[in-house]
């Protein structure tokens, strides 16, 4: 295998590095300041959020990667990155987990009202730039995780860790819709595709059917899968804004791309800053939720 690539090709971090010897940094710097106190914010109560989309392989793993690993950059407390694809789960792949150990069924079966953290991190797996893991599975097909398991460890973990990021399956699957209704707050991914905003514009609008405020508390990660775009990015983040929703683009990036564990040294700039305002956008809105 190729050794991964930088999301940003040489000339486009040559010509950023020129820019910012002659910009001023204040307004960069007061942004995020904004930013890293968003995702600070204390919680009393452990916060959940979904991600989910309308289908497989559209960045729906690579967002939940990414949120895990900027909550982690940024907080002090314990957060954790739980996987519910049993089948074909790759989070424990984009988080760089060398092995797993107990998978989210089996550890519904021994959590205990008694049990401490450093009880229950021994069933998980440490990421290596901080944080857990909950695998779906033990790296083979499994069975489908099915809703009361889900809840059974979510309303569990949330004593440990204040922030979970689920990596749902895509929808309507059973598990993400739970999850979806449930979470304090949600990541719709979107692939920048006519089908994909249609198909996204649609879930929008039956999570404005669902009670507790449920678009209120949603936010839209608009995802360019390939450098030839196909579709303007205003225009499709506009047809979804005009359900209440903020978007927020998620530009296409060449380490990403290539798949595999994601480094955070790797990442382009537009994407670190993305992934940073995405988490920022859906923490305050988990905070917001009783």
């Amino acid at each position: 295998m190729s050794p991964p690539r930088h999301g940003d090709s040489l000339p486009r971090r040559t010509a950023r590095s020129l820019r910012n010897l002659t910009a001023s940094a204040s307004q960069e710097v007061t942004e995020e300041s904004r930013i890293a106190r968003e995702l600070q914010q204390p919680v009393t109560t452990g916060r959940v959020i979904a991600v989910t989309s309308i289908r497989g392989g559209v960045g729906k793993t690579t967002t939940s990667a990414l949120l895990a690993r900027t909550f982690n950059h940024y907080r002090h407390d314990p957060v954790l990155a739980l996987d519910t694809d049993a089948a074909l789960g790759t989070l424990p792949v984009r988080l760089g987990a060398e092995t797993v150990r107990w998978s989210c069924r089996e550890l519904a079966e021994l959590l205990t009202p008694s049990m401490q953290l450093t009880d229950v991190t021994g069933y998980l797996v440490p990421v290596a730039d901080g944080g857990w893991l909950l695998p779906a599975s033990q790296g083979r097909v499994g069975a489908p995780l099915d809703m009361r398991t889900y809840r059974t460890v979510t309303l569990a973990l949330r004593r440990y860790f204040a922030v979970t990021v689920v990596d749902c399956e895509s929808l309507p699957g059973e598990v993400a819709r739970t999850a979806m209704d449930t979470a304090h707050a949600r990541v719709v991914v979107a692939p920048l595709t006519a089908e994909g905003v249609n198909g996204t514009r649609a879930v929008l609008d039956w999570l404005a059917q669902l009670p507790h405020r449920a678009l209120e508390t949603t936010v839209v990660a608009l995802m360019s899968n390939s450098p030839d775009l196909v579709l303007d990015p205003k225009v499709a983040a506009t047809h979804l804004r005009e359900t209440g929703v903020t978007v927020v683009p998620v530009p296409y990036d060449r380490h990403l791309a290539g798949g595999g564990p994601i480094d955070s040294a790797l990442l382009g700039r537009a994407t670190r800053t993305a992934a940073t305002r995405l988490a920022a956008e859906a923490m305050g809105r988990a905070v917001s939720t009783r």
